[in-house]
């Protein structure tokens, strides 16, 4: 049996970050380094949100580059991971009676790759996208992770890319800008769940009323969270190697379940 992978939630922050070295980056590249190495990673990320659960079926999924007004060098660059047709079949055993699709028309968008360049810069690991079904509420999600939860005994990295807080209309576009209280106090709030193993709060946590509507004004970003905490095993811990609030409304929060 292969050695029981962690599962590891990344606050993905600016696309930039994938170009850039700095505190977070750094980090990421740390993360890769200290973690048993997978044979696959299964990705959730926020930025294939849609109606109904997919996965990417393709062999050589491609680089998505799902933004805009950025520099030329960051549309350049491609993470061009194989797929695993294998892990495609798992997925789909393993979250049924979930009907999961097999996509080909996505690939590994820039909530992945963007970190992943950091993780895993020889892009030889495969890696498999799951899709957000948009139309779920947060227990639905943190059970898909419970049941994908198997994977981590098969070698295979569960990992979300997403952020805590993530308000792009409060954003202050200044590395200086001061966190806004309300993002320091949902990301504490969310911190303090995440160690204690809170799941009640984790899954409703719009019961923080206008805190998490100003951290969470959509949810896509905060959701792929859940599938990590899902994947928590009951006697495992959360360590958080990485926290802070980018751009004042922002959290680059990074959570790791299940390192020894």
């Amino acid at each position: 049996m292969s050695q029981t992978i962690p599962a590891v939630f990344f606050g993905h922050g600016s696309p930039m970050n994938a170009l850039e070295r700095n505190e977070y980056s750094e980090a990421w590249a740390r993360i890769g380094a200290a973690l048993p190495r997978p044979r696959a990673i299964l990705a959730v990320s926020a930025h294939w949100y849609t109606r109904g659960t997919l996965v990417t079926a393709d062999e050589h999924p491609k680089t998505v580059h799902d933004f805009y007004g950025f520099p030329k060098a960051l549309f350049d660059m491609q993470y061009p991971a194989p797929g695993d047709p294998a892990i495609v079949a798992r997925v789909r055993e393993l979250l049924a009676p979930v009907a999961v699709q097999p996509d080909r028309s996505w690939g590994l968008d820039h909530g992945t790759w963007s970190v992943l360049v950091h993780v895993y810069p020889k892009a030889d690991i495969p890696v498999v996208q799951l899709s957000i079904d948009a139309t779920q509420p947060g227990q639905f999600h943190y059970e898909l992770g419970a049941k994908l939860a198997a994977l981590r005994d098969e070698g295979v990295l569960v990992a979300g890319f997403g952020n805590i807080v993530h308000n792009l209309q409060a954003m202050q576009r200044t590395q200086s800008a001061a966190p806004y209280d309300w993002a320091e106090r949902f990301e504490s709030a969310i911190r303090k769940a995440l160690v204690e193993r809170d799941r009640d709060t984790l899954v409703h946590w719009d019961r923080f009323g206008e805190d998490a509507r100003l951290s969470v004004p959509t949810p896509e970003h905060y959701l792929p969270l859940l599938y990590v905490a899902g994947a928590q095993r009951r006697d495992e811990k959360v360590s958080i190697p990485v926290e802070g609030i980018d751009l004042g409304s922002v959290s680059m929060l990074c959570a790791v379940v299940g390192a020894t």
